[in-house]
């Protein structure tokens, strides 16, 4: 791996480090209903918004309640989204004239973009309208991420309160992420993605000799899919599209959207349960594995493919850049080192966007990213769904290291008890479930199989990673697999569905059970959560869960092939 790969990366790490601590503080402010400085604008807003609604922002609700609240909301998006997607050829701002989508590609859309998930099985230029884009997916993608994070503000409630069934209101939850965080956010990068040259219109595509350019309300659109960790394509080719991600600047903009509000909740994490220490703890947990995850992509991307050997071809250093990497598949203004983060990033964040193409790295290359979707996408992860995935883990955490000195295990002062660690067995079972039996179910189907452009080991990685993909509500995909199907899209629609509700209900039993516990005071047994110690238990609970469920799995697909790519 040459210098400038190396600068890249700890820079990036660098930058996301100095941005995450302030915003995770703003956005603990914003949860706690204290003066963030944007309330004299957005103040009279949220309360229209309550007035409206006939909601009360101060009266809160028990963990069944906030469960019922977050399922009817999205029950009520999701039916509203698929009205848009099977009238949208009867409805305005469609220059192209797209048509309406068919039955099950748009109940697999509409429960794509609800869930956060964003998984595409179909052409965005080629497929949907821009009132589409903007009155459906567009929405979606603030209040997608907005419930999620709203989910974490429970649990962390949880944690911080005592003897109550109290966790706060869904309602004000969903406002104040959307008003006070989402929003500001997506204008500040729409404003610097479209002074980059992503494109912000309503015009008709533009025809020439020899091509057709597509128009539309990229800039709008592009900010929100990466900073909620959505991640839906405004063009086929994603961020790879020179209207969508121009320049190396907005590559960069990009690429810190994808994980910096996951990554600033962990901080909002430690300010709220008023230890700024355990937040500390779960980002370098997250970090670390992350790093080494953006090392061990960009290595194998740059490590020549040994058939290169027999074809004379120069795989030399040159100015620090391995010139003879594997480049196909990849933008040449972007290069290996700023693909390998990208994808890395895309994967360890619930996104799924891409600036190359998944299908053409190298068959660990590509597995790097695979598996950061099967650990649980609980490396920054999404927006919300990423820490509280991982505070599940904590949880476990704690709870192996009590068995280990015999003693009730605590975390913050509550102890964690049988029923905690039920609803934490269903988190952590139900996502591999999810994976391997649709993985099962598409290597037993013809029609399945049919969809595949590659035989052998690298059709089953596809699937492998579809699979993944949806069950982790992430959405990228290897782009080997034609997934508009009626198979793909009514099984993706069921994984796509439990892989996000199956997790937030336990996470909420979780929450309740905990704010009804009473504190129990700092013992000798008590093991310190705060710790570099505990940081690495954190890792290899994390990397063993995820090693032991899907190792076999993998065998089967990236690590086979890459012994026959190896000639061993």
């Amino acid at each position: 791996m040459g210098q400038n790969a190396i600068i890249q990366i700890l820079g990036f790490s660098l930058i996301l480090l100095l941005l995450a601590k302030p915003l995770g503080l703003y956005m603990a402010r914003v949860y706690e209903f204290k003066n963030v400085g944007l309330n004299w604008v957005l103040g009279p807003i949220e309360r229209l918004f309550y007035r409206l609604s006939g909601v009360n922002p101060v009266q809160e609700m028990d963990w069944k309640e906030y469960l019922f609240a977050v399922i009817a909301f999205n029950l009520v998006g999701f039916v509203a989204l698929l009205v848009i997607l099977l009238l949208q050829g009867h409805l305005p701002w469609n220059p192209q004239h797209q048509q309406d989508l068919s039955l099950s590609l748009a109940i697999n859309t509409a429960m794509s973009f609800v869930s956060n998930t964003n998984w595409q099985a179909y052409s965005g230029e080629t497929s949907i309208s821009y009132f589409t884009d903007m009155l459906g997916l567009t929405v979606q993608n603030f209040v997608s991420a907005a419930t999620g994070m709203a989910v974490l503000m429970a649990l962390i409630r949880g944690f911080s309160r005592r003897e109550t069934v109290n966790l706060g209101n869904f309602w004000a939850d969903l406002v104040r992420g959307t008003l006070y965080i989402l929003l500001p956010l997506a204008l500040i990068w729409a404003l610097v993605l479209m002074s980059q040259g992503v494109i912000q219109n309503l015009h008709a595509y533009i025809t020439t000799a020899s091509q057709t350019l597509p128009m539309g309300p990229a800039a709008s659109q592009v900010a929100i899919k990466q900073l909620g960790t959505n991640g839906g394509g405004f063009f086929n080719a994603n961020s790879a599209h020179p209207f969508e991600n121009p320049t190396a600047l907005s590559n960069l903009f990009e690429m810190l959207a994808l994980v910096l509000i996951p990554a600033g909740l962990c901080f909002s994490f430690g300010k709220m349960v008023r230890d700024i220490r355990q937040g500390w703890v779960i980002f370098l947990a997250m970090g670390i594995i992350f790093v080494g995850a953006l090392f061990l992509t960009t290595y194998l991307e740059q490590t020549p493919n040994p058939a290169w050997q027999h074809l004379n071809v120069n795989t030399s250093m040159v100015d620090g850049v391995n010139i003879g990497g594997n480049m196909e598949g990849k933008e040449v203004r972007f290069g290996i080192t700023d693909s390998a983060i990208y994808a890395v990033g895309t994967t360890a964040a619930s996104n799924g966007s891409v600036n190359s193409t998944m299908d053409s790295y190298t068959p660990l290359g590509g597995a790097v990213p695979l598996f950061l979707m099967q650990l649980g996408e609980v490396v920054f992860g999404g927006v919300g769904s990423g820490l509280y995935g991982m505070l599940i883990l904590v949880l476990i955490t704690v709870f192996i290291s009590g068995l280990m000195v015999g003693r009730t295990p605590e975390y913050l002062g509550k102890k964690i008890e049988p029923f905690e660690m039920k609803m934490a067995a269903v988190v952590i079972l139900i996502i591999p479930a999810l994976i391997l039996i649709g993985t099962a179910c598409a290597v037993l189907s013809k029609a399945a199989l049919g969809s595949l452009g590659n035989p052998g080991a690298h059709g089953f990685t596809e699937i492998l990673y579809a699979m993944s993909s949806m069950a982790n509500n992430n959405g990228s995909a290897f782009a080997g697999l034609n997934a508009n199907t009626p198979f793909y899209n009514n099984l993706g629609t069921l994984i796509i569905a439990l892989g996000r509700y199956g997790v937030i209900a336990p996470v909420l039993a979780i929450a309740g059970s905990l704010a009804q516990k009473k504190n129990v005071p700092v013992g000798l047994g008590t093991l310190p959560t705060h710790s570099g110690f505990f940081v690495g238990l954190l890792i290899v609970v994390v990397l063993v869960i995820a090693g032991l469920t899907f190792i076999p799995a993998l065998a089967l697909g990236p690590i086979v092939e890459q012994l026959q790519m190896l000639g061993m």
